[in-house]
Formats: C-alpha cells, sequence, structure tokens
C-alpha cells in the first residue's frame, strides 16, 4: 500500500499550471486559516515538494490544498504551493480551484453564476464563476484588500546598481519595477533574463525592506517580483512578467539568480499592480484595467472600491479570467520510492533545491 495517495485536478488559468489536491484536509492541523497556512509552512514542506518537483513537477508549476473552511457560510479554503515555498493567496491558483471544484461537482454548479466563498490566511476571498452547460467561462475574484508600502522606494540591486520599486500587498508581498530600467522588455524569448533580474531584485527586497501584513504578521517578505512596462499610456497594453523564484538566492553565487516566469498574468500581482497605479493616480475605481501575461493571455481588473487596512490606505480588487481543466490524477508515494520529496536537476532547475 502507498504511503500517500493523493487526488488532484490539474488546471490552468490563462496559461498557469495549477494542480488542485482534494483530499489533503486530514494532513493540515490548524483551527484557523493562518494556523493552518503556519503548519503547512513548518511541517508540510515535503509534500510541497513531493507534488511540485521532478518525478511528479516541473519548474513552472503550482498547487493548492482545498481545505474545510472556517468563516462561516465559506465554501472552502485554500493554502497554495509554489516552488518558494507556500503563499496564502495566488489569483490564477483561485481560478484554477473554483474552475476544478465546480467542474467537478464538489461546490454546486448555479447558473448563469454561481458565487464561491473561499477562506484564505489573509482573508475571506469570493468569486464568482460564469457558468453555462456546466462549464465555467470565466471567473471572477474579490482579492482581500490591496495596499501599497511604499513607491519609488530605492533598492541596491547587484548588477544594476540603485533601482526605484513600489513594494505592494496584493494578497502577498510584490516587489515592482519597470522592465525598461533594467534594459528588458515583457518579451518570452527574453524569459532567462527577466527571471535572473527578478531574482536580484528579490534577493535585494529580502535584505532590505522590512515588510509585515497587518493582520497576519506570519506573512512578512517579499514573495514575488513583477517587472512591468511602465506608465500608463494610450493605447499601449500593460503587460508583466512575474518571476517566481525556486531556492535560496546568494549575492555570492550567480547559478542561484533564476526562477520561473508566471505563464497568467498573476492575479494577486495584478490587485497589486492597480493598488500601486491608483496610489499614483494612474487607475481610477471602476475602471477597466487589461493586463497581460509575458504569453499575452489576460486578466481583466477592476477596483470596485477603497478601504483602510491597519495603518494602510487600501483598494478593492477584482480580477476576471478563465480556467481550463487539462485531467484528473492520482498521486502516490511508494515506500520504496527513493525520492519522498521529489528531486531537482540543474539543467532546468535553479540550484541548490
Amino acid at each position: 500500500m502507498p504511503l500517500l495517495e493523493l487526488q488532484t485536478i490539474e488546471a490552468h488559468a490563462e496559461g498557469e499550471a495549477g494542480r488542485v489536491v482534494v483530499n489533503a484536509a486530514d494532513l493540515v492541523h490548524g483551527e484557523t486559516m493562518a494556523e493552518r497556512f503556519a503548519y503547512c509552512r513548518d511541517h508540510l514542506d515535503d509534500l510541497r515538494r513531493f507534488l511540485l518537483r521532478e518525478p511528479r513537477g516541473f519548474p513552472g508549476l503550482c498547487a493548492v490544498l482545498v481545505l474545510p473552511p472556517v468563516e462561516p457560510g465559506s465554501d472552502l479554503g485554500i493554502v497554495v504551493l509554489e516552488q518558494g515555498g507556500f503563499t496564502a493567496m495566488s489569483g490564477s491558483n483561485t481560478i484554477c480551484t473554483v474552475t476544478a471544484v465546480l467542474e467537478s461537482g464538489l461546490v454546486p454548479m448555479v447558473e448563469p453564476l454561481t458565487r464561491v466563498r473561499i477562506d484564505t490566511a489573509v482573508g475571506l476571498v469570493e468569486a464568482e464563476a460564469a457558468v453555462s452547460g456546466g462549464k465555467v467561462l470565466s471567473v471572477t475574484v474579490a482579492n482581500v484588500p490591496s495596499f501599497v508600502v511604499g513607491l519609488d522606494v530605492p533598492l541596491e540591486v547587484p548588477t544594476y546598481g540603485t533601482v526605484a520599486v513600489d513594494v505592494v500587498f496584493g494578497g502577498g508581498f510584490f516587489v515592482q519595477a519597470p522592465a525598461a530600467a533594467l534594459g528588458l522588455e515583457i518579451d518570452p524569448d527574453r524569459g532567462r533574463e527577466l527571471t535572473r533580474a527578478g531574482a536580484l531584485l528579490k534577493l535585494a527586497a529580502l535584505e532590505q525592506l522590512d515588510v509585515r501584513h497587518p493582520l497576519n504578521p506570519d506573512i512578512a517578505a517579499v514573495g514575488n517580483i513583477m517587472l512591468h512596462s511602465g506608465d500608463r499610456q494610450p493605447g499601449v497594453q500593460d503587460r508583466n512578467a512575474v518571476v517566481l523564484t525556486q531556492g535560496p538566492l546568494r549575492v555570492d553565487d550567480p547559478s542561484t539568480w533564476t526562477g520561473a516566469l508566471d505563464r497568467s498574468p498573476c492575479g494577486t500581482g495584478t490587485c497589486a499592480r492597480m493598488a500601486a497605479l491608483h496610489a499614483r493616480g494612474e487607475l481610477g475605481v471602476g475602471e477597466k484595467f487589461s493586463h497581460r501575461s509575458v504569453i499575452g493571455t489576460e486578466f481583466v481588473g477592476e477596483l470596485r472600491g477603497t478601504t483602510t487596512l491597519g495603518p494602510y490606505d487600501a483598494v478593492l480588487p477584482t480580477i476576471t479570467g478563465s480556467g481550463w481543466i487539462t485531467g484528473r490524477s492520482t498521486w502516490v508515494l511508494d515506500p520504496t520510492d527513493p525520492f519522498p520529496a521529489g528531486f531537482s536537476v540543474g539543467d532546468i532547475w535553479a540550484p541548490g533545491l
């Protein structure tokens, strides 16, 4: 008998692959979603690696643990697994999850709109799925409040010098900078250069920035980097490349300056980008915001209002995108398997994973 057997629904949201685990509830402990997130981080890293690394995973893969809800009236809770660790919230993975649970019947589908309430470690997330004929056509995610920590914050970045960045929370903490400020453009053929620049920005951010979520102090580090197309201009499409680092970053080891690009426009990153644009006076409440990924797929964002979160002025963002189920799988761990936490090889993975 296997030591572990996990049932998953494989999906992607605008190109970003998400592995939705539907039978992991007994593996996660905690009375609140914040406690469950902390438990995953402290005790289930081998499970994360089992799902995301070879021979079962690949560098661009994320996963979601679907958990029983805590908040009354909620439909489910989620914890998101990325190559760099656990994260409390992800827009693309939420779209994958909502698509998966509705089309598989785990949550009842009601046409033409089905509302799904989701518990996360950073608050309640509401999603609205447009459905027809048993198919999810699109998902609109009303994300947690997003806020700016600082605009044009100077970072001393190895090999680049001083770079002005925006530090923003959109479900996780992001550092955002124009790609042009690093001599780059948003082009999939320049993926290696984009990931290198993003890794160096993150290395600098982790050393020089002190961030902490006002309601959940466990969320206390910059997780991802967004390189974007710069100030909004009429007739110019807003684009971005979000860099997801995979392992420890070391300033004295250039082989660690790498990662993977989010294939989607990044939901939490789009929310953070809208918060920064709003703070700059470039995006108003109720204005649609088309945001395209490095491969050209689109999320459409909108700010539904403003609020406060602790000491921060915050916005209430939504994103809309589509997800597709790509398969259903059972993943097992045989007791004799020599790779219970998977493995990585330096030909396609970051060194030191």
